[in-house]
């Protein structure tokens, strides 16, 4: 199997700006996000699919974006904090956790301009465990 985009950021071919990691997972800045502090929480093992996962990391997986979600909530403040699992865009688990200050499709609509890297990196220090 080729190197997901996702591999390639976990082995530090590609950088990130960072909010979390352990030995499973690794939570890093979405570079073109729907809303600012978009995250993606993503398996260190490429796994294409969501359901192909051991049960262990799958929960892992969900606590850590919970606790990203709440990381988001403490220093955004936003209305809400959503999640999606979509499985399309890369070949690599991941699960997108975004601050909503407006409805869902709202915010797909209005999605914000792609922020700096500089801006990326103010963001990942705010939210950054």
């Amino acid at each position: 199997m080729q190197d997901s985009v996702f591999t390639k950021i976990i082995k530090g071919e590609i950088p990130c700006h960072k909010v979390y990691e352990d030995d499973q997972l690794l939570a890093f800045l979405d570079i073109a996000p729907m809303t600012a502090g978009h995250t993606l929480v993503v398996p260190k093992q490429q796994i294409d699919h969501l359901w192909d996962m051991d049960d262990d990391t799958y929960t892992h997986l969900l606590a850590v974006a919970k606790k990203i979600a709440q990381r988001q909530r403490e220093v955004l403040q936003p209305k809400r904090v959503g999640m999606a699992v979509e499985g399309f865009a890369v070949p690599h688990v991941h699960v997108h956790v975004f601050p909503l200050d407006v409805p869902l499709e709202d915010a797909i609509a209005n999605k914000i301009p792609v922020p700096s890297s500089d801006e990326l990196a103010a963001m990942a220090k705010m939210l950054a465990f």
